[in-house]
């Protein structure tokens, strides 16, 4: 790395979690600045606007999670335990997801949705990925006969939106049972899912 991808990456590192927690608006160059200990200028001359800050940010936030999340399921044969690895990754790190300010994809989604085209483009990005991903994990299953047929993307669309609602629920009322029953559901759904 040159000396400004180390700078770059830095910046990136230490706003993270402030984007994260404080959204687009909420953060301003003062947190920027505080957290990094640079000036406007080396931020600025490291980046074009907070905007692109905070466009790399999400980005951060959202592989620092994936990463963990692909790893577990790589381990995984069958498109049952892949599924349950997913969920096991939210109901291990829930905590450590709620520290970083909640989920990063659900945040900048509400952050965006109005005001920030580039982020909110980058969020729908996101979560199209991470649709294909079970889908085609569901596709298998039924295409190797460990499923039963289902229609994957319906199916997709209610998983993603169960555990995005919880943790916005588990979250904001302080309550991680929430997040923890309906991850439990959801594995029951999985077990439905399997061909005897």
């Amino acid at each position: 790395m040159v000396r400004s991808e180390k700078t770059r990456q830095f910046i990136i590192e230490k706003t993270a979690s402030i984007f994260n927690k404080k959204g687009y608006i909420g953060t301003y160059l003062s947190d920027l600045t505080n957290a990094t200990g640079l000036t406007k200028g080396s931020i600025y001359g490291n980046f074009k606007d907070k905007n692109e800050v905070a466009l790399e940010a999400f980005r951060f936030n959202y592989k620092l999670q994936t990463e963990k999340v692909l790893f577990l399921m790589k381990k995984e044969k069958s498109a049952d335990k892949k599924l349950l690895a997913f969920l096991d990754h939210y109901k291990n790190e829930y905590v450590a997801i709620f520290k970083n300010g909640g989920c990063a994809i659900l945040n900048t989604a509400v952050d965006s949705d109005d005001g920030n085209e580039l982020l909110k483009q980058e969020v729908i990005g996101k979560i199209e990925d991470w649709v294909y991903r079970v889908v085609t994990i569901l596709e298998e299953g039924i295409q190797q006969k460990e499923l039963k047929k289902i229609n994957s993307l319906e199916y997709a669309h209610r998983m993603i939106a169960q555990i995005e609602g919880s943790i916005l629920l588990s979250k904001t009322l302080n309550q991680s049972d929430i997040l923890l029953k309906n991850i439990e559901l959801l594995k029951q759904d999985i077990e439905l899912l399997k061909l005897k």
